[in-house]
């Protein structure tokens, strides 16, 4: 074959050339079968075929399943699929367009419309009816335009040129809808207008859409001005304002005509969260999030040039608004439990329905909701009672201007079933808006000390000599004692409470006598990041606490409610109490799913049956002896808790529990005109409150009149003072506080025991290395030596 020959038989795509005639090979390659002559006549009818198969055996490889996915999934083809779902989807929202029209004035009328929820207590007896609809509405012209700017400012920069909806807003939230990931800003204020006043807060694809063809329709039909004061006079301000100018009296007491744009701007960055961004009520996380988004707000109005950079600079400062106004059926304790239930359902349906927080309230306040709370109307009435006789009765502003300052909180949970039976948010709602036992601005101090421990046991802790941590070890309590780590000192030194030296003592002693040295120097042997991720487990907010040796002493921000959480979960077993006032919450024929408030295990059984052990050792041998062990209401009860009081006497706290039932009460010192954290030394004509003093007797004046009598725990561990008898106190011979005639109605039988301890207790003897159960009474003052008070002028360290 010749190189023409051969080049034509490659171009045919032959298997392989014929290879050239050497010298002495016969000119007619046929006559020998051995050659193949690709290309030959007698291939001619098949050669191509031939070549392929060839092709695509070359080298030995398989790639006909490759060749069959290109010829699938060829360009024309691909392109083809993708044009024609473009034109099924263009021609499905062309005759969705079609479909849906904009509801008439009746029907909108109609949807705007609010009806009060009626809130139950637990027994089906009413509670509340809450939700007198304050609403009025006002043209456009009445709002300053840079008023009117403030709301685009924060919602949609884009407003005046869009055409009602932001696609990719629309088709995030569609997919997020699909995927059950939960909603996400970015509608325009036309959606928002259209979801206020013809629509729902439900998240379904098929709401979205509609508000999607509807939002579409309303821009081509109304005028932005006529959009945007529909926004404005529909949307939810909080404090149970609907529209700009209920909004304007709630806030500012002003209309909305004489809004500055300051007021503005924060009435619009209210909308994202209306009861979290509330000035009067928010925690300090609240207050910062909303001063950012002020901020935003009018940085948003410079950068479209609605506001002039210079005047700009001199808005620095959040205009604080008023006090809230008393809202019917929210009077004395209603107020805080109605705004409890209602967080805990917005939490609920955020969970569930995958709503925003602004949402979420949208959809709970005023909408004619039936909630059915946990909370017991006969508990509910007897921690009203208990902290009336134990503390309001007590103080006296006119005679000492700080008895005004001191603000009561408590929570009292089923540590069973998670339930929020009782709850004291403050003296009455409308005189204080916050409730104190939800706030999470003070430091739950030493009562912080049992999640130490804690952490120390789950964790299998030891010591800088390698020794287990257990309810024996011997820490040094020398007041002002280096901490070390490795050796090295961690430069931190706590004073313990009147700068007592107590020497050599077991982690049992220090916890009854909540020595500061002790704990901080076991903190550190836990290792400071164990300690806080069992606080989170436990349910402490820690997200914004650092793991640092300070925090043992408790000074991160806790609430009482968070507190009650954490003893229930120690109560229960270690199995995760998260408490609950929600027992059911219906809306016309649906009803929400509430959540188990009882979890998973945290922490294991016998890590929070020894530290519930040594928690009553605190009652019987510490700091809460003569308040709780020996107060006369007892009836035998055994009880575990833990007193505590922060550095510079601005909250004290005592949180305890029997075996069914937890309760959390803190003291705060907060100023009655300026609302900032202050000093409560001399309230009550003591020179300290102190964690033993005030609130553990609100806490044993109410828990021993509602619980049941010689209850106890069922342990599973061999150590601290609950499976090994401590020093039994002689009866305290200080009057009673026992009220005569506003105790609760549950109260057991007055001939009942009440110092008595059970006679089937161990009778094997304490460790002589615990001098303080030898000596009880050292202290002159004949009171547990973590209740020793101090000099107001110059106060020693917290306990």
């Amino acid at each position: 074959m010749g190189r023409a020959e051969e080049r034509r038989a490659r171009q045919r795509g032959g298997r392989r050339a014929a290879p050239r005639r050497s010298p002495g090979v016969p000119p007619h390659a046929g006559d020998d079968p051995s050659v193949t002559v690709v290309g030959a006549p007698s291939d001619a009818g098949g050669g191509r075929a031939a070549a392929r198969r060839a092709a695509k055996g070359a080298g030995g490889r398989n790639t006909g399943g490759k060749g069959r996915i290109r010829r699938l999934f060829t360009w024309k083809k691909v392109l083809g699929t993708f044009l024609g779902t473009c034109l099924l989807v263009i021609g499905a929202f062309f005759a969705l367009y079609l479909y849906v029209d904009v509801p008439g004035d009746n029907a909108a009328a109609q949807a705007a419309q609010r009806q009060s929820n009626v809130y139950k207590y637990s027994d089906g007896s009413v509670l509340a009816r809450a939700g007198d609809v304050n609403r009025e509405i006002v043209d456009l012209s009445k709002v300053p335009k840079r008023v009117q700017y403030t709301f685009v400012a924060a919602e949609n920069k884009s407003f005046y040129s869009d055409h009602g909806i932001d696609l990719k807003g629309t088709a995030r939230g569609l997919l997020n809808t699909v995927m059950g990931r939960g909603a996400q800003g970015g509608s325009t204020i036309t959606q928002q207008y259209v979801k206020n006043y013809y629509l729902s807060q439900e998240q379904t694809v098929s709401r979205k859409l509609r508000e999607m063809v509807i939002s579409l329709k309303v821009d081509r039909q109304m005028s932005k001005d006529d959009i945007l004061a529909g926004y404005i006079n529909t949307s939810y301000y909080g404090r149970g304002a609907y529209g700009i100018q209920a909004a304007a009296q709630a806030y500012y007491r002003v209309d909305a005509d004489k809004l500055t744009v300051q007021q503005g701007a924060y009435l619009a960055a209210l909308l994202q969260a209306p009861s979290q961004y509330d000035w009067a009520t928010a925690s300090g996380t609240g207050k910062r999030l909303v001063t950012d988004r002020w901020n935003y707000v009018l940085d948003n109005m410079v950068e479209e040039g609605w506001l002039d950079r210079s005047e700009r600079q001199s808005m620095t400062k959040l205009p604080e608004p008023r006090e809230p106004k008393p809202a019917a059926g929210r009077e004395g304790q209603k107020g805080y439990l109605i705004e409890l239930a209602n967080r805990q359902l917005e939490d609920q349906l955020m969970r569930q329905q995958g709503l925003t927080r602004s949402q979420a309230e949208a959809a709970v306040v005023d909408q004619g909701w039936t909630i059915t709370l946990n909370v017991d109307k006969k508990r509910q009435a007897a921690l009203e009672r208990a902290v009336k006789a134990e503390l309001t009765r007590k103080l006296d502003p006119k005679k000492r201007k700080v008895d005004a300052n001191v603000q009561a909180g408590a929570v009292s949970v089923d540590p069973k079933t998670g339930k929020i039976v009782a709850l004291y948010g403050g003296v009455d709602y409308f005189k204080h808006y916050t409730s104190n036992a939800t706030r999470t601005d003070y430091q739950p101090a030493s009562t912080f000390k049992p999640v130490i421990l804690a952490a120390a046991l789950e964790k299998a802790a030891q010591t800088q000599d390698g020794d287990p941590i257990t309810a024996d070890t011997v820490y040094d309590g020398t007041s002002k004692r280096p901490v070390v780590d490795g050796g090295t000192k961690v430069g931190f030194a706590p004073q313990n409470e009147d700068d007592r030296d107590y020497g050599d003592i077991t982690v049992q002693t220090a916890m009854n006598k909540s020595v500061n040295s002790v704990f901080a120097q076991l903190g550190v042997d836990v290792g400071m990041k164990d300690v806080m991720d069992v606080a989170d487990a436990l349910g402490m907010d820690t997200a914004d606490a650092q793991a640092v040796p300070a925090q043992t002493l408790g000074t991160m921000g806790a609430s009482p409610l968070q507190m009650a959480g954490v003893y229930a979960t120690l109560d229960n077993h270690g199995k995760k109490v998260t408490p609950g006032i929600l027992k059911k919450a219906e809306h016309n024929t649906r009803q929400v799913d509430i959540a188990d408030p009882i979890g998973e295990r945290v922490l294991s059984r016998r890590a929070a049956d020894t530290v519930t052990s040594v928690l009553t050792g605190v009652v019987d041998d510490g700091t809460a002896r003569d308040a709780v062990a020996n107060n006369p209401k007892r009836s035998g009860q055994k009880v575990a808790g833990k007193t505590g009081t922060s550095d510079d006497n601005k909250s004290a706290w005592f949180t305890g529990y029997t075996p069914d039932l937890v309760t959390s009460v803190g003291l705060f010192g907060e100023d009655a005109k300026t609302h900032s954290q202050t000093k409560m030394y001399g309230a009550g004509g003591l020179p300290r409150v102190n964690g033993g003093g005030f609130p553990a007797r609100i806490w044993a004046s109410y828990m021993f009149g509602v619980t049941q009598p010689d209850a106890r725990f069922s342990l599973d561990t061999d150590q601290g003072a609950g499976v090994r008898p401590t020093w039994t106190p002689t009866p305290s011979q200080t009057p009673t506080t026992e009220e005569p005639s506003d105790e609760p109605t549950t109260e057991e039988p007055s001939d009942e025991p009440t110092t008595q301890e059970p006679t089937d207790e161990p009778t094997t003897q304490e460790p002589t290395d615990e001098p303080t159960t030898q000596k009880p009474t050292t202290d002159p003052t004949g009171r547990p030596t973590g209740d020793v008070t101090l000099d107001p002028v110059k106060p020693d360290a917290a306990e």
